[in-house]
């Protein structure tokens, strides 16, 4: 345990599950999706949709995928912010199996067409959880850089990978692999000791058989 755990995070809001965990899983999906949101339907469950408007949370979320951090004074102003610059909201409920009781479903759309969906969880201290990327289960909390990889479920895709990130000298931290199913889809979740230059992804980006990459820089909101 560290110091930031035991004091918590330096934060505009009550609760730092409900607000500054919040504002994470909103600035990573951002981050994420890789372009400014200009679509955004965010979906509540559990705890956050119970007592989530009382702590700001549907704020907090707006803010964070506005690019805001947890102490940034504008946060309570987010959603009027967010109309200002003609960013398009809807709220409701998720519907999840077994979530997390802080538990978001962000749908959102980027200026340039881009889709993405995830559920982000907040555990308490700011601390998040990406569950789920496109429908398919995850487990990263978005603190190291860290590369999605949506390729089909076929032999080398990993090696290629692998072999693009040592050529590059960068060190794989925790690498995690999904399916859908044999031969359906698949991800790879791969957190690195060091950044990975754009170069490598882009090379990524055109190996047959890899759907979609999708990069998250070290989080830069502590």
């Amino acid at each position: 345990m560290n110091i930031f755990e035991i004091i918590g995070p330096v934060m505009v809001g009550p609760s730092s599950s409900h607000t500054a965990g919040a504002v994470r899983i909103g600035f990573v999906a951002r981050n994420l999706l890789g372009e400014e949101v200009k679509e955004a339907e965010i979906l509540l469950y559990g705890s956050f949709l119970a007592t989530g408007r009382g702590h700001g949370t549907d704020r907090a979320l707006v803010g964070g995928l506005m690019g805001m951090k947890p102490d940034d004074y504008r946060i309570p102003n987010s959603i009027e912010i967010a109309k200002e610059r003609g960013i398009k909201l809807s709220f409701g409920e998720a519907i999840l199996k077994e979530g997390h009781p802080n538990s978001a479903l962000l749908r959102l759309k980027g200026e340039s067409g881009k889709k993405l969906e995830i559920i982000g969880e907040s555990l308490g201290g700011g601390r998040i959880n990406i569950a789920q990327i496109d429908g398919i289960e995850t487990n990263f909390s978005g603190e190291n850089p860290t590369l999605i990889v949506h390729n089909l479920d076929q032999p080398g895709h990993v090696s290629e990978v692998t072999a693009m990130l040592a050529h590059k000298s960068v060190n794989i931290a925790t690498m995690q692999l999904y399916r859908s199913g044999k031969g359906g889809r698949a991800v790879m979740v791969v957190e690195c000791d060091q950044e990975i230059p754009e170069e490598g992804i882009r090379w990524l980006e055109r190996v047959e058989g890899i759907l979609k990459v999708t990069y998250l820089k070290k989080a830069e909101d502590e």
